[in-house]
């Protein structure tokens, strides 16, 4: 039986969620302090502070968002070595949605989401496996897991470019439909 339309508009707002935290990573890291923001709705200002308060909150929603639908395409991380990943051979709890539930898609392997990245094979299982480390230790836990401008914040960025190229590859065009216009517009800086 094919996925419900509840679970293809589940996957299209995860990969917005993904570009919106992959964009506030990018800004973020060009700050050496953060700047102030204003947020407006139809034109009038609704809130004002630092730029972490939108920025910070982007940037974990992604983090989580990149966890669910790798462990949605049937990867997980190592238990014994946070740098790499497993692919997950269990069966789904009832409620939990697989990418095998398309028709004629089945779970990807740790070498097929490897290949969306231009760099080495290792650095894209690497990045993959960060995100889902972050999730479950540096989210769950106050723990010193993630620091800005550190070799976690490269990889944060592979993974936030992954993993919506993987979903677009394997999930859409798999099937031969176009995959959904998910990412913002967002604007240079003028000063």
């Amino acid at each position: 039986m094919e996925p419900s339309t509840e679970l293809t508009a589940l996957i299209e707002h995860r990969m917005s969620a993904i570009a919106i935290g992959h964009l506030a990573l990018r800004h973020s890291m060009e700050w050496d302090a953060p700047p102030t923001m204003a947020i407006y709705f139809n034109q009038k200002q609704v809130i004002e502070g630092k730029a972490t308060g939108f920025t910070n909150g982007a940037i974990e929603a992604a983090i989580v968002h990149c966890r669910a639908l790798l462990e949605f395409c049937g990867l997980a991380l190592n238990s014994t070595d946070s740098t790499t990943l497993r692919e997950i051979t269990e069966k789904r709890k009832k409620d939990d949605y697989g990418i095998e539930q398309f028709q004629g898609l089945r779970r990807i392997t740790i070498a097929e989401a490897a290949k969306y990245y231009s760099g080495s094979a290792s650095e894209a299982e690497a990045a993959l496996a960060y995100v889902i480390y972050l999730a479950n230790k540096g989210l769950a836990h106050t723990a010193a897991s993630f620091t800005k401008l550190d070799d976690g914040t490269r990889l944060l960025e592979i993974a936030f470019r992954g993993v919506p190229e993987l979903i677009c590859s394997r999930v859409y065009i798999a099937r031969g439909i176009t995959p959904p216009e998910y990412t913002l517009q967002s604007r240079a800086r003028t000063t």
